[in-house]
């Protein structure tokens, strides 16, 4: 299946999530396609199990034709990044540093240990015996928060404009240390490296502060070129260019 499928299926059923969600659960868009895709998910197990094996089979085709480390980490993240990052005030978020960078950092870090052993602890009551070491993987997935969703979610609860910028900047600067965490966690299972404390500093220097500084040069140097152009399409392509 070639790419212009398979996003034409992805927009497809992402409009139709959002329509179902719009229509019945009046969530936050990004939350509610969120859980209306768990439903439809749990949906298919169900019907497998109870001998409609088809559908199951058939996501199953189409999922396994997508390579997610590439579709996410050099695909998804960087739109949703980049679509967080223009509602934020930099003068505010630049007052909130430290706040920021506490919750980026070591926030994730606790994040990740309470999902992992909470995750453990729930799934063995359930009967499903999962390594520590798994449901740790899991926790470092699911500690990052979305951007987007982060400022969808504040917007409708009306949150003040102190607290929107710390949880924003928090769901900006997080992915950086929880990408880290989660290569470090993922030798740890997979390969069974030892944490080197050198390669751990490497990774973090490489992701957080590299991509950071690699960022914020370029988005100098756009707005550099941007002052000195007055044409909304040259504008707008530039800041797509990002």
């Amino acid at each position: 299946m070639d790419i212009l499928t398979l996003s034409s299926m992805l927009l497809t059923v992402s409009a139709l999530f959002a329509y179902v969600n719009y229509r019945l659960f009046k969530l936050p868009t990004t939350i509610g396609i969120m859980v209306v895709s768990l439903l439809f998910s749990v949906a298919l197990v169900v019907l497998s199990r109870a001998g409609f094996s088809e559908g199951i089979v058939y996501a199953r085709e189409v999922i396994g034709q997508i390579d997610f480390n590439q579709a996410l980490m050099n695909g998804m993240l960087a739109w949703l990044l980049f679509a967080g990052a223009l509602h934020v005030n930099l003068s505010e978020l630049i007052d909130k540093r430290w706040i920021v960078g506490i919750l980026a950092s070591v926030g994730v870090i606790t994040s990740t240990f309470i999902v992992g052993t909470g995750t453990y602890y729930i799934l063995n009551a359930l009967g499903f015996e999962i390594s520590y070491i798994y449901c740790l993987l899991f926790g470092s997935l699911i500690s990052p928060t979305d951007p987007v969703a982060v400022m969808g979610v504040l917007k409708t609860a009306g949150a003040t404009k102190s607290l929107e910028t710390k949880i924003a900047g928090e769901s900006l600067f997080n992915d950086g240390v929880a990408i880290v965490v989660f290569l470090v966690i993922f030798g740890i299972a997979v390969h069974g490296d030892p944490i080197s404390v050198p390669h751990i500093g490497g990774l973090f220097l490489q992701e957080a502060v590299g991509g950071a500084v690699f960022g914020f040069l370029i988005g100098w140097v756009v707005l550099q070129m941007l002052m000195r152009v007055d044409n909304y399409q040259v504008e707008v392509l530039l800041t797509l260019a990002l």
